[in-house]
């Protein structure tokens, strides 16, 4: 599908540059999420048909990552994900993360203090540079929120390598204009909230199997069961082999409108998305007298730039105090040349 005609499924209001904090749906999703809470008021659907969008998105997303289904878990949080991880380190276990990590990716970590894990911290910058003999696992952003800074993948997977550490990785402010390829690392984890377009409380995790012998299924419940349905009431114990067994019952609307935006990112292609995401980025940069950049996320230094957008009615965001203004499918030249306007 080409961006033009992808572009026509969704209908933001002028001004919309706050991707990385959430992403809009298109009119698929929507349409989907309305029919289904219609249903919902009246009684008029089986839950059965709500729970297959987990599956069907499971599928897509698996696609988008280069991931096989069965590595796929699904959940509703990053840090609920994550924190499967966490628990399961071993005693004692040292982890590294980015200063500017988001705390999704950084808390679960931290709160293993009682068992002996130990969190140390560098800039996202040198991050590579600072992985050590004895660290047991990297955990990082594809693409830092704050910043938009892109991960130097392969200086982090070599020194994580050389050090026999894990890579847990945060997908979420990348997944979507960004290609991804999940095989590259022990752990993914992805909101799909953002870039992926779809509403809060799904989220993706794509572990290898190696790593899921390590990992206590401890949020373990029917969903999870072998058999979903055959799975609702006692023992014995019975999950599935392979990664569903890290998954938790399904939002179900939060599902319905997830597998629709993922359906539309594919058809377009990230690589398509990618491109046209970077370049409206880098209209923004040029227009400020910036450097070109690599990323769908620019992030500069202008006082009272968030008033001035504001009035002019240009929705962006301040992270670290700093501006933060982010492109994706849906904007166009002409939102990038309002919140110009509103700045020079």
């Amino acid at each position: 599908m080409e961006i033009a005609k992808a572009r026509s499924l969704f209908d933001p209001q002028p001004g919309w540059l706050n991707t990385a904090s959430y992403g809009l749906p298109p009119w698929p999703a929507w349409d989907a999420l309305q029919e289904a809470l219609a249903d919902w008021r009246v009684g008029r659907a089986s839950w059965q048909v709500w729970g297959e969008s987990t599956h069907r998105a499971r599928e897509v997303f698996a696609r988008l990552v280069g991931a096989q289904v069965s590595d796929v878990t699904t959940g509703a949080q990053v840090s609920q994900l994550v924190a499967l991880i966490a628990a399961s380190l071993p005693a004692g276990a040292r982890v590294l993360v980015p200063e500017e990590e988001f705390t999704s990716n950084v808390f679960p970590w931290m709160v293993q203090a009682s068992r002996g894990v130990e969190v140390r911290s560098a800039p996202a910058s040198t991050l590579a540079q600072n992985v050590h003999d004895g660290t047991d696992v990297v955990a990082f952003s594809l693409v830092q929120s704050a910043t938009g800074e892109v991960a130097d993948l392969d200086a982090i997977l070599d020194a994580a390598t050389a050090a026999a550490a894990l890579t847990v990785v945060d997908a979420t402010q990348a997944c979507g204009w960004l290609p991804v390829d999940a095989t590259r690392v022990d752990a993914l984890v992805c909101g799909a909230y953002k870039w992926l377009l779809s509403p809060r409380g799904s989220a993706f995790l794509v572990t290898t199997p190696a790593l899921r012998e390590r990992i206590v299924p401890a949020q373990a419940g029917w969903w999870a069961g072998d058999d979903p349905h055959t799975a609702y009431y006692g023992p014995p114990l019975r999950l599935a082999s392979d990664a569903r067994r890290l998954d938790i019952s399904p939002g179900w609307f939060s599902w319905i409108g997830t597998t629709p935006a993922l359906e539309l990112i594919e058809q377009v292609g990230v690589e398509e998305i990618g491109a046209y995401d970077v370049g409206l980025a880098n209209r923004f940069r040029n227009g400020l007298g910036l450097r070109t950049g690599d990323s769908a996320i620019v992030s500069v230094d202008l006082p009272e730039a968030e008033p001035r957008l504001e009035a002019a009615g240009v929705r962006a965001a301040v992270r670290g105090g700093r501006l933060r203004a982010s492109f994706h499918l849906y904007t166009t030249e002409a939102d990038v040349d309002m919140a110009l306007e509103a700045l020079t």
